[in-house]
């Protein structure tokens, strides 16, 4: 396969259905979008995979909304992974890519560095949020962790809170193709997600998965069933190698493993780094505050500091520029 083949595939998310089964899905490769993800913050490599793994499921999960603004994914535990948090950004306009963003709170004290990325996390809950932007009211739905990795959290999530039987098969690591001098990130994954349809229920109140969670296997029976199940054979026999790629296509991994499914693929959708911090949403999230409380958070040369957790942006202001209470126009303030 040429270099322009191969990268055709980098950073794109890959919408495609089977007909046969009335599953739908998508193919996503992250690339250069996960190396610029990982790249502002010097995680240990647990955490690097635990942030790789969240970006991943907000790039497959993030297209199956008809979103206006932003779907996010929320991880939080009682170990020393606290927090993993993605946000995936829709398209402004026909044919822009779609924005991703991802971060970790963790505590360096405590992390195992020998033990498996998840475990890093304790017990704790998986969130999806979806905001459509002003004028309207967030949606959230949270799950316990459970499964042993943040897909099968995910899967739980879509089984428990939304009734629709959902898979996924990730891979993401390190990697250095050949007539490259140094290793990069890599990610790629399948999401099956079964359609929904009008009467679709869960017929037992206590499913099979981890503590009674419903697992995707609970929700189908008879036909619809057994189509699930065979999808899911088919599914099982991916290789890591098939979904990170490059070597292998998108669409010819799909020809591969559903060809007896009737594979419909549409038009990919480009993805890319990017991140919705601004001077103006800090100054905004500021402003609940009194002079007194911006009196606090002043540093001892005279300034307010606020620094992005996603993209590492720096904002310096002046005090008096900044809550209800503040003296001075804001135009007196310049972020750095």
């Amino acid at each position: 396969m040429s270099l322009g083949a191969r990268l055709a595939w980098d950073d794109t998310v890959l919408p495609f259905q089977l007909d046969a089964s009335d599953i739908r899905g998508r193919v996503a490769r992250l690339d250069g979008t996960l190396e610029k993800v990982l790249s502002q913050h010097d995680y240990p490599p647990a955490i690097e995979a635990l942030v790789a793994e969240t970006a991943l499921l907000a790039a497959l999960i993030g297209p199956t909304v008809k979103l206006r603004w932003k779907l996010s994914i929320q991880v939080r535990g009682d170990g020393p992974a606290r927090i993993i948090a993605a946000d995936y950004y829709a398209p402004e306009f026909e044919g822009e890519p779609a924005r991703i963003r991802a971060w970790a709170s963790f505590d360096p004290a405590r992390l195992d560095g020998t033990g498996e990325p998840f475990r890093q996390i304790g017990k704790g809950y998986f969130a999806i949020l979806i905001d459509q932007g002003q004028g309207t009211s967030p949606y959230q739905g949270i799950t316990p962790l459970a499964g042993g990795s943040l897909a099968a959290c995910a899967e739980t999530y879509f089984a428990q809170s939304e009734q629709l039987p959902t898979r996924f098969a990730l891979s993401f690591g390190r990697s250095r193709l050949n007539g490259e001098t140094e290793e990069r990130w890599r990610a790629g994954g399948v999401m099956m997600q079964h359609m929904p349809k009008i009467g679709m229920g869960v017929a037992a109140a206590e499913g099979t998965g981890e503590n009674g969670l419903l697992h995707h296997s609970d929700i189908l029976d008879g036909e619809e069933g057994e189509n699930w199940s065979r999808a899911n054979i088919l599914l099982d026999t991916v290789e890591d190698l098939e979904l990170v790629g490059p070597q292998v296509q998108p669409t010819d991994l799909l020809v591969r493993l559903f060809h007896e499914e009737g594979p419909r693929i549409f038009s990919a959708h480009p993805v890319g780094f990017g991140c919705s911090c601004s001077e103006d949403k800090v100054r905004q999230s500021l402003s609940i505050y009194s002079a007194k409380d911006i009196g606090h958070m002043t540093t001892d040369e005279g300034i307010v500091t606020a620094d992005c957790q996603f993209c590492g942006a720096h904002y310096e202001f002046e005090p008096n520029t900044l809550g209800f209470e503040a003296t001075v126009p804001a135009g007196a303030s310049a972020s750095l």
